[in-house]
């Protein structure tokens, strides 16, 4: 385990020195929403078109990493909704629960630390759930925060938009774009290739150090106030441990334990599916939740506190439960 944490620690100490830029200050809010889009637009893009361009495609669309890996989210993001839904927690912010325990960190976060954790080889297990997670789990559960109360007319209205907005995300296309370059051989010209390698080195550090400050700032009461003119509206109230508890333990438990298991039953099935690739996309399953999460609860009007307070413990929590997982899986470091 010792290896693992020597490999895990730096991912999560720039995660906590983000967090703590912003939270002293070093680092203005005002400048937090320029560092995600650097990372979400040109770093990241970046550093996916790379991994695309240089992975076969079978292992990008990789039909049985897919099938278990959605299986698993549309499982976890029903059973969540189900745990959650109550007089006092609505179908929106149920929804937007169920988006933070079926959606890990796997773009921010996920590609880096598995490449590191496992090799360059489990970058196609992680993209095939960056491609499953942007394009189905966050329209699934962006269209049922949406639709509710809608009707069938509205529901319908309500998962296109949330589609659109998905097919709108800059990573997907990056992934596809690298892709065609890979199977069609087509090279970048030295000085367009040289910049792509630069702004691709740039994602991983800029990008986890992007997650902590994001998470400070979900969480800042001054940023969850309500600004309505002429009124001085207190921020809400923070959500009780007691409440985010069970949807941070499906997270960083069931989500994993989930793809294990379904990945189990499918090679029984006689599904291909290798024991590498299942190793992978459990680990994924155990990352934190997504940090973006966050801000599309803002964005939507759900209860982003909530939201924040869960990212917030999945992420310090993972530390441990990530490198135990991996751990028990027998995860071997390379160098």
């Amino acid at each position: 385990m010792a290896a693992i944490f020597a490999v895990t620690l730096p991912f999560f100490a720039l995660v906590a020195a983000g967090y703590w830029a912003a939270a002293r200050h070093l680092l203005p809010g005002s400048a937090i929403p320029g560092l995600n889009t650097f990372v979400l637009f040109f770093a990241l893009p970046c550093m996916l078109f790379r991994f695309g361009q240089s992975t076969p495609l079978l292992q990008l669309l990789n039909p049985a990493v897919l099938g278990v890996y959605l299986l698993a989210a549309i499982l976890i993001v029903g059973f969540t909704i189900a745990l959650t839904l109550s007089a006092r927690v609505g179908m929106k912010d149920a929804s937007f629960g169920a988006l933070v325990a079926a959606f890990p960190n796997s773009g921010f976060m996920g590609v880096p630390l598995l490449v590191g954790v496992m090799g360059p080889a489990a970058a196609g297990p992680v993209i095939c759930t960056i491609l499953a997670d942007m394009l189905v789990t966050s329209s699934v559960c962006r269209g049922l925060a949406q639709a509710g109360g809608a009707g069938a007319a509205g529901g319908r209205a309500a998962a296109w938009r949330a589609l659109r907005g998905a097919l709108s995300n800059p990573l997907p296309w990056s992934i596809a774009l690298g892709a065609a370059a890979g199977v069609s051989g087509l090279a970048l010209p030295g000085p367009v290739q040289a910049v792509v390698n630069m702004l691709a080195n740039a994602a991983s550090p800029v990008a986890l150090f992007t997650i902590g400050a994001v998470l400070w700032r979900s969480g800042d009461p001054a940023h969850r106030a309500v600004d309505i003119p002429g009124h001085a509206t207190p921020p809400p109230p923070p959500t009780p441990l007691a409440a985010i508890a069970p949807v941070a333990a499906v997270k960083l438990l069931l989500h994993p334990l989930l793809v294990l298991l379904l990945g189990a039953s499918a090679r029984q099935m006689g599904v291909p599916l290798s024991d590498f690739q299942l190793t992978a996309l459990a680990l994924t399953a155990a990352l934190p939740s997504a940090s973006n999460v966050s801000l599309l609860a803002e964005r939507y009007g759900a209860d982003n506190g909530r939201v924040a307070r869960i990212i917030l413990v999945t992420t310090v929590l993972a530390f441990f439960s990530f490198t135990g997982l991996a751990s028990l899986l027998g995860v071997q470091p390379a160098g």
